[in-house]
């Protein structure tokens, strides 16, 4: 009993740590001034960019991330553990360096630049990528996890009874780890929504709802920051407990 009561007394010091600044910035602006702010043009299209160009760098994650996480899962090879390591890197580093390494890929001096003759820098295109590169370890990692808890015999199992390899991972593997995808989805997706670094030196404009707030804390000062901050903390609390009760669903 006296653990259990430690536990509680642990768990309400970490919960009171995290949800103290969130519960207090969401009560330091009036309702009157969250709904105009709400109201804002610049406001409405830099958070519609920023869920819409963090949904598409997940979704291309999703695409190209499960086969290499379930290569690394089921598979074991040379360099495993190097490749493992490099994946892990974007969440390490600095993400200002992180997107003065993507700047030198995608930048205009860059060779991708040279070749197409334009440059990406600038672009949503370029936000989706800052927001891919810091983020899809969140992804990789959880469906990796996902993959080295499912059975390999159960695939073996259907591979014996006449399916291709390809059948077995498309029919048993994949659906049992659906439950890690969509959470490595929900951090991947999150974590590009609150990217800043990478982002404000890939793309000042157009602005992410974090670029939006830095730039009004350091022009116009906290008073103007924070409703911008407070309409984001709130749309993304809502989406988020709706993708985790989705998660939990399934």
């Amino acid at each position: 009993m006296k653990f259990k009561y430690l536990l509680k007394i642990f768990s309400g010091f970490i919960l009171l740590i995290i949800a103290t600044p969130i519960i207090k910035i969401l009560f330091s602006s009036s309702p009157n001034t969250i709904i105009k702010t709400a109201e804002e043009k610049e406001v409405i299209q830099s958070i519609i960019l920023t869920f819409r160009a963090s949904l598409w760098s997940s979704i291309f994650a999703i695409i190209f991330g499960i086969p290499l996480a379930y290569l690394i899962a089921r598979e074991e090879f040379k360099f495993k553990k190097i490749i493992e390591g490099i994946i892990d890197i974007p969440v390490i580093i600095p993400h200002t360096a992180a997107g003065i390494a993507l700047l030198s890929v995608i930048g205009r001096d860059s060779l991708l630049a040279k070749i197409t003759g334009s440059s990406l820098i600038g672009t949503e295109i370029a936000i989706s990528v800052g927001m891919f590169f810091v983020s899809v370890p969140f992804l990789i990692n959880s469906v990796k996890e996902g993959f080295r808890m499912v059975d390999i015999r159960y695939e073996n199992t259907a591979i014996t009874l006449g399916a291709s390899r390809f059948q077995a991972f498309y029919t048993i593997s994949l659906p049992m780890v659906k439950k890690s995808i969509i959470t490595g989805f929900i951090m991947m997706w999150g974590r590009g929504i609150s990217e800043f670094g990478a982002v404000i030196i890939l793309a000042y404009h157009p602005k992410t709802a974090p670029v939006l707030i830095f730039e009004r804390f350091q022009n116009f000062g906290l008073k103007y920051a924070i409703p911008v901050t407070v309409i984001l903390i709130i749309l993304t609390l809502i989406i988020f407990i709706f993708a985790r009760w989705i998660s939990d669903k399934n």
